[in-house]
């Protein structure tokens, strides 16, 4: 346990640091926007590409995969009946509500708290690979059929097979699974691109922090504290009874499906959201609220099941 808090201060304190950073605007008002495009395109592909390329091939494919994968759909399934049934969302909000409860923030806050706090980055990478590769199609296509009358599967599938993310974890995937050994004078350089990953991402989440206002007045309150909660409680609860009484799980494992469900919504729904122009308001709040609490939830997680 004393390893796990530790872990936590260490992700506090480079936030805290960022908080400041942003506070008294050192690199001035577009840095996070900058240090947010070189951790997508350059840093956290490298890290990924790194960790998977020497990663034991059933780490990847195994049980903790599909226990994020039910939680994820318990949570969608639970904020989509809600927000249909009795508030009667239209389906672009629905969409993203659902993905504000239930789609993590994998790379950002994921990989830093699989790196610190569970052991290593690479139980973040299927869940990754899962929300870009299954997720994230389902959504892009219902919105675009949704907003706009049509579905553009070949705009999607464009932007997957030239998602930064995906190249990197896909790489190290084949590398993994082949076998092939990467002599590490190739490997060494990118081993350097991925070691500046998380604190590169702490800061800027810190930054992001500065200036932020919750909950305003006609900005859907309820739908996004039903998706807050869904995300800090239900889909954590969820991870645990699925891992533990469907698949057996226990010690470090279970440990780790549950803190990968306790993590923040990812801010890639906002994205979405600004994408499309739907939603805007409750993805950006929920994912600021869950991103706050996700803290204290994944100390709770630590406390109950780090050991």
């Amino acid at each position: 346990m004393g390893g796990v808090l530790v872990g936590f201060a260490i992700i506090a304190f480079i936030i805290l640091v960022g908080y400041l950073v942003g506070r008294l605007g050192i690199l001035g008002p577009n840095a996070g926007y900058v240090l947010n495009r070189i951790v997508f395109f350059v840093l956290s592909p490298a890290l990924l590409f790194t960790v998977l390329a020497k990663a034991p091939v059933h780490e990847l494919f195994s049980s903790l995969t599909v226990v994020s994968l039910a939680a994820a759909v318990v949570a969608f399934t639970v904020y989509l009946v809600i927000a249909r049934l009795f508030w009667r969302r239209p389906t672009p909000e629905l969409v993203i509500g659902s993905l504000a409860a239930g789609y993590v923030n994998a790379n950002n806050i994921g990989i830093p708290v699989a790196v610190y706090v569970l052991g290593s980055a690479a139980y973040s990478a299927p869940v990754v690979l899962l929300q870009l590769l299954i997720f994230a199609p389902i959504a892009l296509t219902i919105l675009d059929a949704t907003t706009t009358g049509r579905v553009s599967l070949g705009h999607i599938l464009r932007g997957l097979v030239s998602n930064p993310l995906i190249i990197g974890s896909a790489l190290g995937v084949l590398f993994a699974l082949t076998g092939v050994h990467v002599p590490a004078p190739v490997l060494q350089p990118f081993v350097l691109l991925g070691d500046a990953a998380v604190p590169v991402v702490l800061l800027a989440f810190g930054m992001s922090l500065h200036g932020q206002k919750l909950l305003q007045p006609g900005s859907g309150r309820r739908d996004v504290l039903l998706a807050s909660a869904i995300k800090l409680v239900v889909m954590p609860a969820a991870a645990w009874l699925l891992g533990r009484v469907v698949f057996g799980l226990g010690g470090h494992p279970l440990f780790v499906v549950v803190a990968l469900a306790a993590l923040p919504a990812a801010q890639n729904v906002f994205n979405y959201a600004s994408r499309y122009g739907r939603g805007e308001i409750i993805a950006r709040d929920a994912v600021l609220i869950t991103t706050i609490g996700s803290i204290p939830v994944l100390v709770v997680v630590a406390a109950l099941l780090g050991g």
